[in-house]
């Protein structure tokens, strides 16, 4: 058995290809119906955010990773060529310490970003839905869990809070100097809309409109912040008050292009807007940030905001990476030592055999009236000469052929001292 983690991230490729291989939740379980019907393939699950696109695989032999790299290519029609050039592939103990190092946000374009457990607990939760998990990756990511509950608990990584949400309001202020007077427009109504919403309203912003693709959860998100909710296609009639623009949906398609935001320009008498798109696939058109009056970052250009505010955090990530490094080593001893319970469950079955034999074979001679003492001394002859036949057999035919660390393996076995000791 095998594992192995395929990752395509923020740090080996630009948005315009993650958006590419990302798995909105529409094609997860069908994406993950294809990969457990491989026959080599034993787990896996996926997990996908506008950072990366990973596939944590274990495997009942050698991995195939070139052959998961393909698939992942078929699957969303992006070539071989572009896709071998922004993978890592990490294995075995590699794979555990990574998938760790992911939960506990130590390789998060944030570093410590929390919202990144809730992601894979949900990968988790994917791929038992699946039936694509249930043995040692499954195992794995439980460990992962925990030690990511450690490094929040035992290090300052959660203090000093940023995120993506964080940096996109913190780049507006350094363009507006008082957010009070602003209006902005948030696109989407998740988790990340909603840490924006809380930033934007301690930066000072008193005028926020909510648009989402279910009023509903448009108006329940508005409400805690006194703003108004639309629905997405009533963006056009709405976008002109907008001075920010924050869109972050997990829609396949854009839902702002540069038709719309032209018009809107225009009715500001081209005043300038400005918008962040942290949505993977994008939810602003590329095209809009060729616009005069516009300025338009994505994830990708939040980076330096992020690496500004996160200073603070880079002590705590060495002990971080500490707990982390323990963590997988500890994974993978506990796992090495599984392979061992079939062989010594059989080891143990034979010697009760052997046991079980000997000893009917001495009940036999009691019953017959044989003397005790010779029984019991036949019984325990019996059981030294066929517990250790076949391993001294094996030990002296070893020593013949020169592999002399099976003597060594006897001596740790069975705690035997040395023959310099025992003269001594």
């Amino acid at each position: 058995m095998a594992l192995f983690v395929i990752s395509i991230n923020h740090k080996t490729a630009p948005v315009a290809i993650r958006e590419k291989v990302a798995f909105g939740p529409e094609k997860m379980a069908d994406a993950l119906a294809h990969l457990r019907c491989r026959p080599d393939i034993d787990e896996v699950t996926i997990l996908s955010t506008c950072n990366r696109t990973e596939l944590y695989c274990s495997t009942p032999g050698e991995p195939d990773e070139i052959s998961l790299i393909e698939w992942l290519g078929q699957y969303h029609q992006v070539s071989l060529t572009e896709l071998k050039a922004c993978c890592n592939i990490y294995n075995d103990e590699d794979a555990a310490q990574h998938m760790m190092r992911v939960a506990s946000g130590i390789d998060s374009m944030v570093l410590g970003e929390p919202q990144i457990l809730g992601q894979m607990k949900e990968a988790h939760a994917s791929g038992r839905a699946a039936g694509s998990l249930g043995g040692p990756l499954d195992r794995l990511f439980q460990h992962a869990f925990a030690v990511a509950k450690r490094v929040r608990t035992e290090t300052a990584i959660g203090e000093n809070p940023v995120s993506v949400a964080y940096a996109a309001v913190s780049m507006a202020s350094h363009i507006f100097s008082n957010m009070a007077q602003n209006t902005a427009l948030l696109i989407g109504a998740g988790e990340t809309i909603e840490l924006v919403a809380r930033h934007l309203y301690r930066a000072g912003v008193r005028s926020l409109i909510v648009a989402n693709r279910t009023l509903s959860r448009a108006r329940d998100l508005a409400a805690e912040f006194h703003g108004s909710a639309i629905g997405l296609s009533d963006i056009p009639e709405y976008l002109h008050r907008a001075d920010i623009v924050i869109a972050s949906t997990a829609s396949p398609l854009p839902i702002l292009g540069k038709g719309a935001v032209e018009k809107a320009l225009k009715r500001r008498k081209h005043k300038p807007m400005f918008m962040v798109d942290i949505a993977v696939p994008r939810d602003i058109e590329e095209e809009v940030s060729e616009l005069a009056d516009v300025y338009l970052y994505t994830v990708d250009d939040l980076r330096q905001v992020i690496e500004d505010n996160m200073k603070s955090r880079e002590g705590a990530a060495e002990e971080a990476e500490r707990l982390i490094a323990a963590g997988a080593a500890d994974f993978m001893y506990h796992l090495r030592a599984l392979d061992s319970v079939s062989v010594l469950r059989r080891f143990r079955d034979q010697a009760e055999g052997v046991r079980d034999a000997e000893l009917q074979k001495a009940i036999r001679l009691l019953n017959r009236g044989d003397d005790p003492e010779s029984v019991l001394r036949m019984l325990a002859h019996g059981l030294t000469n066929k517990l250790i036949h076949h391993p001294t057999v094996q030990v002296r035919r070893a020593s013949a052929e020169g592999r002399q660390e099976v003597t060594g393996w006897l001596r740790d076995l069975f705690q035997l001292p040395d023959e310099k000791v025992k003269n001594d």
